[in-house]
């Protein structure tokens, strides 16, 4: 099995979306991030089955670099319990995989580039 995952969070809307996607792939905590959406949402909050409207990020990545994107998407996102999760890569083709370690290599340093308000 790979070192590289695919994390999933959903956000309000899509500026809050494409606003995370940009800061986590600047910031190189992320090789690539997909917005697709809107997405139908179901789910328990505070005894109740809510539904929603929300916008999927997509986000490729390392375990190695979990925590720090956890941390980004805490620093910008709205909601007060968030999912953040992190599937295996179990298979991909050997370059893809090779691409997201060396664009999200801690040693290639946090980009200085602006994320622009979306």
């Amino acid at each position: 099995m790979s070192n590289e995952v695919e994390v999933h969070v959903t956000a309000d809307t899509r500026r809050e979306a494409d606003r995370i996607a940009s800061a986590v792939v600047t910031r190189r905590l992320a090789a690539c991030a997909q917005v697709t959406g809107p997405i139908a949402s179901t789910y328990w909050w505070e005894g109740d089955v809510q539904r929603a409207q929300e916008w999927l990020l997509l986000m490729k990545t390392t375990a190695d670099r979990f925590e720090d994107l956890t941390a980004c998407v805490r620093e910008l996102h709205s909601y007060e319990m968030l999912e953040i999760v992190a599937v295996p890569i179990v298979q991909g083709t050997p370059d893809y995989l090779e691409w997201i370690r060396r664009e999200t290599a801690p040693e290639r340093g946090d980009s200085l580039g602006h994320v622009a308000d979306l």
